[in-house]
């Protein structure tokens, strides 16, 4: 995958978030103040990374839905 077809993937993952919360506001309460947000493509294994260096993240695994993942 190029740099250009992650950053327009990332971007449509980013708009389709938004519709989502739109449809959903409550999951907005989900999301920590300050918070970075991690989308994770159903696609790609993932693994929980090291400590985030008191960051606050919140991470969404993109399926059909946005699913919170605590952690």
């Amino acid at each position: 995958m190029t740099r250009k077809e992650y950053v327009e993937r990332n971007i449509g993952m980013t708009f389709d978030f938004v519709r989502h919360l739109v449809d959903y506001p409550e999951q907005i309460e989900s999301i920590p103040d300050g918070a970075l947000l991690d989308f994770i493509d159903k696609d790609i294994p993932f693994k929980l990374k090291k400590q985030t260096k008191g960051k606050k993240v919140a991470r969404y695994k993109v399926e059909h839905v946005f699913g919170f993942i605590q952690g």
